[in-house]
């Protein structure tokens, strides 16, 4: 078991190196570099404890325990900042450090310094004698903690997911599922913490976690290598990298969407006429054929501000800006795959010229909008004709 603790720990090694590495580092990048880096450490100290080694190294003693609690804080930062979603004032983020900064102070003033080697040893032989109210009361704050951050964390990556279906016609390139899949994984290990107690399996979970960073990391390119593209817009120390990147105004708070067209200033009169120039220009111009169409993109087109057509296309069409473009390329490819001149073309070239950029979000929408495959709905074309 030592063996994949210590595996764990060198793939982390790996990963902080390459994110060191990392040319153009975002404010994000920084973070996932440092949250790296506790892991490694928090790894390092648990397969000392696992394998008896912390003995001949006491001065250690002690200094594992508020690293769970940085854990939950270094996953809502890294979320936050790559969402976007951060406070106005940003020093507010440093008060989450607060808990574990308080347990080093107390076991700095009542165990790290006072206790020689010995009697640091002979605590944790016994089982933590003499610190059970330290022991219960950090049991209770590692698991409040950890339930906590995941949720916020996930709160904060449902609000991105229904935003940026609101500001863009393609997902592929900003979809944050893996991150999901991240943050669903800690919360995993936290509720391995809380059922069975044992430390060996719930760092088990971290190391898995940590070859998940990895391999999420190698597939989407863009966590260890500049692309030139970040998958969202996201704060940086001066502005945001939105602006670096070319990217959008930074994605609106969806705490705000209930309200948000309340003083929009777009009178009916005003929004009908909007509407009509839309479906005029979608159907005639065929926007929709644009891969990486953007409400921004699209609003300098019809020469209006984004949050009018954003009105529009949700209180006129009842649809998000995402369903709302892509209805008109599944039409289109319905009209192309009924035309007998376009049976030498691919399902997927044809997708690709109504304005689609990858299979899995083609098959995807098309799958939603008629609630068949594009292969199944093209079987039924041939049933229908013969």
């Amino acid at each position: 078991m030592s063996l994949f603790f210590i595996a764990g720990i060198g793939v982390a090694v790996l990963i902080e190196f390459l994110l060191l590495t990392k040319k153009q580092q975002s404010v994000s990048d920084r973070i996932l570099t440092a949250w790296m880096f506790l892991i490694i450490v928090h790894l390092f100290l648990f397969n000392l404890f696992f394998t008896g080694d912390v003995y001949d190294a006491p001065f250690l003693l002690g200094l594992e325990h508020p690293l769970p609690l940085l854990q939950g804080v270094f996953l809502f930062y890294y979320v936050s900042f790559v969402t976007g979603q951060l406070p106005e004032n940003r020093k507010l983020l440093l008060l989450h450090m607060l808990p574990a900064a308080l347990m080093y102070g107390y076991l700095l003033a009542v165990f790290i310094l006072p206790l020689s080697a010995e009697q640091k040893i002979a605590v944790y032989r016994s089982g933590g004698a003499g610190f059970e109210v330290f022991n219960l009361v950090k049991l209770y704050a590692v698991t409040i903690s950890g339930v906590i951050y995941v949720f916020a964390s996930a709160v904060l990556l449902r609000r991105h997911r229904r935003a940026i279906r609101d500001r863009f016609s393609d997902l592929d390139r900003i979809s944050l599922r893996w991150l999901e899949i991240l943050t669903y994984g800690i919360g995993g290990i936290w509720l391995l913490l809380l059922l069975f107690r044992t430390e060996p399996l719930t760092f088990s979970g971290v190391v898995i976690f940590v070859f998940l960073i990895g391999f999420f990391g190698v597939r989407q390119g863009n966590i260890f290598a500049h692309t030139g593209a970040q998958t969202v817009p996201e704060a940086s120390d001066e502005e945001s990298d939105a602006s670096q990147t070319g990217t959008p105004d930074a994605l609106p708070d969806a705490t705000e969407q209930p309200k948000k067209y309340t003083k929009s200033g777009l009178s009916e009169e005003a929004a009908a006429e909007l509407h009509a120039t839309l479906i005029a220009r979608m159907a005639g111009d065929e926007l929709y054929r644009q891969s990486d169409l953007s409400i921004q993109d699209l609003a300098s087109m019809l020469e209006v501000p984004p949050n009018h057509l954003s009105q529009v296309i949700n209180q006129r069409e009842q649809k998000n800006f995402y369903d709302f473009v892509n209805s008109y390329r599944i039409q289109a490819f319905k009209r192309q795959i009924e035309d007998r001149k376009n049976r030498q073309f691919t399902l997927l070239s044809i997708a690709y010229d109504c304005g689609f950029s990858s299979k899995s979000s083609f098959n995807r929408c098309f799958k939603n909008d008629t609630g068949q495959t594009p292969s199944q709905f093209v079987a039924s074309l041939s049933r229908d004709r013969d």
